[in-house]
């Protein structure tokens, strides 16, 4: 490799990486929708379509999140410092509602099985931790 080669993870900034999360997570939840509501009509289960409503109730403020994160990109330069404010908190609200969508996915593995719900459990405890800490600046 070249030194003149850039990382592409170094050039990224952490709101691109915030929003390959959000694209992660709304890709994964639409398909969990699909896949386990064809299920959920051939074999309803009481815990599955409370984890399925959970998932389908964050999906707007997903999709509102690629709007926010898309009108500051084309206007970072004419909005005034207030909007801009308004419009970080409106996205990092709708951040958090979509984090919330891991709670119905880890229904549904609970529902599959008891220890996949535990160890998922654990896991997305830890990945969100690890997301976290890789994300946070140096001052």
């Amino acid at each position: 490799m070249s030194s003149d080669s850039v990382n592409v993870e170094s050039r990224t900034s952490s709101q691109d990486k915030r929003w390959t999360i959000m694209a992660a997570l709304l890709g994964t939840n639409t398909a969990l929708l699909l896949f386990q509501g064809i299920e959920q009509n051939r074999d309803p289960n009481s815990t599955r379509e409370i984890a399925l409503t959970v998932i389908a109730a964050t999906i707007p403020f997903q999709g509102i999140y690629f709007l926010i994160y898309t009108f500051l990109l084309e206007n970072q330069f004419t909005l005034n410092e207030v909007m801009k404010n308004k419009l970080n908190k409106a996205s990092a609200l709708c951040q958090f509602m979509a984090y919330i969508s891991i709670v119905g996915i880890i229904f549904l593995w609970y529902d599959m099985s008891k220890m996949v719900g535990i160890a998922f459990t654990i896991a997305a405890l830890l990945s969100m931790i690890l997301v976290r800490y890789a994300m946070m600046q140096e001052d």
